[in-house]
């Protein structure tokens, strides 16, 4: 288990940052704090122990702090260090948990000051609600970690924040470009949601076909339970990417509509394989 010698906040107490802050008690920071403009969420993590101290005035810990793990949305995130940025402590390292990465990390490495360093990273983690009551430590464990580093970034602190990923539970963690991870993250996160709410916002679903239905639909829109605030702003963020692929996606799909309307059992077979050996190759590497 890595030593945390180090003052930590967290800040956004919501699922992840409330998580994230369950996660790093266990490794016993010197000091963990947290930072919320809900004065309720501040009050239930000091309750609960996920924290040490809650704070609604950001600089008090800032100040203090050697890591800052900014858990909001996009855009509040961005604010919020642009905000901030004289508040941060010298050396500190901050990195987010936010889904999308270019924007970020482009806008925030342009605003901070040279004597911090901020590390874009994004659990591959969360569930289908929102908010402190649904945090647990163990969405972390066996999930994907990606960190979108820069050449501004020192190289122990990139380091850091690869530790911190895995004692935490996340099985893999990843280093890549953020351009890149928000080209991926369009395909392998965006498009599932967008399908599963398209499933369920279909005119064919009613009270009745509920009682057809089994675990595939059920797998399929899982996630329709969706952050409308979030997604909205993530999807927005990541739009050009999400097109392409929804793009992409489409041809998929007409293909197949082209196969079942010609009675191509052929082409229908050839598809079918080509997806199932696709989909063991992905069980094989989780």
């Amino acid at each position: 288990m890595i030593s945390l010698e180090f003052n930590i906040t967290v800040v956004g107490l919501g699922l992840i940052g409330g998580s994230y802050a369950m996660a790093l008690k266990e490794l016993k920071p010197n000091n963990l704090w947290g930072i919320d403009i809900d004065l309720k969420a501040i009050k239930a993590a000091e309750a609960l122990g996920i924290i040490d101290k809650g704070y609604e005035d950001a600089s008090v810990p800032l100040s203090k702090s050697d890591i800052v793990i900014v858990s909001l949305y996009p855009e509040a995130a961005i604010e919020f260090i642009k905000k901030h940025k004289n508040d941060f402590k010298r050396g500190a390292v901050i990195t987010d948990t936010s889904g999308i990465k270019e924007s970020i990390v482009k806008e925030v490495s342009a605003l901070i000051p040279d004597y911090v360093d901020f590390i874009g990273g994004h659990p591959m983690a969360g569930r289908e609600s929102k908010g402190l009551a649904f945090a647990s430590k163990d969405i972390f464990k066996n999930a994907n970690y990606i960190i979108t580093p820069t050449e501004k970034n020192e190289k122990e602190n990139i380091k850091l924040i690869e530790e911190i990923a895995k004692n935490i539970g996340c099985k893999n963690v990843v280093l890549i470009d953020a351009k890149v991870h928000d080209k991926i993250i369009a395909y392998t996160s965006a498009i599932p949601h967008i399908i599963a709410v398209a499933l369920m916002n279909c005119d064919n679903f009613d009270e009745q076909r509920g009682f057809f239905i089994g675990g595939s639909f059920r797998d399929a829109t899982r996630v329709a339970l969706i952050n409308p605030d979030l997604w909205s702003e993530l999807f927005i963020s990541n739009k050009d990417n999400i097109i392409a692929e929804l793009e992409e996606f489409e041809n998929n799909l007409a293909v197949m509509k082209k196969a079942i309307e010609n009675e191509d059992v052929s082409s229908m077979k050839e598809i079918f394989n080509n997806a199932g050996s696709k989909r063991r190759k992905l069980n094989s590497n989780e």
